[in-house]
């Protein structure tokens, strides 16, 4: 139904900087908000930002620090990765979903299956 690949993880100094993408295939009802998750390792899976493809601004697409995300016109988003430290270091997951879903109360219904961010000291 949806399929979210991810790609740009990799091996970084701390400081260094990082560009995650992800490719959608779905329905564009499908992949209304899409954005990203992370899980460090030993703990569970959180939000770091989703965006609508309207990019209007909402609870929703609150991007903390250091990370930018953004979309383009295709079915794809980025995440931007600056000044990385090393508990940045954990596997990050494309999500998707409906304009009903924002991440508060309910995990993403789509998933990619994760690219991996190491950062060394």
């Amino acid at each position: 139904q949806v399929q979210l690949v991810e790609s740009g993880g990799g091996l970084v100094q701390a400081g260094e900087s990082l560009r995650l993408s992800c490719a959608a295939s779905g329905s564009l009802y499908s992949t209304h908000n899409m954005g990203w998750y992370w899980q460090a390792p030993g703990k569970q899976r959180e939000m770091v930002a989703v965006m609508p493809r309207s990019n209007r601004p909402t609870d929703a697409d609150s991007v903390k620090g250091r990370f930018t995300i953004s979309r383009d016109s295709a079915k794809m988003v980025y995440l931007q990765m600056n000044s990385l430290k090393p508990e940045d270091t954990g596997v990050y997951y494309c999500v998707a979903g409906p304009s009903s879903w924002t991440p508060r109360g309910r995990p993403p219904p789509y998933w990619g299956q994760g690219t991996q961010v190491t950062v060394s000291s």
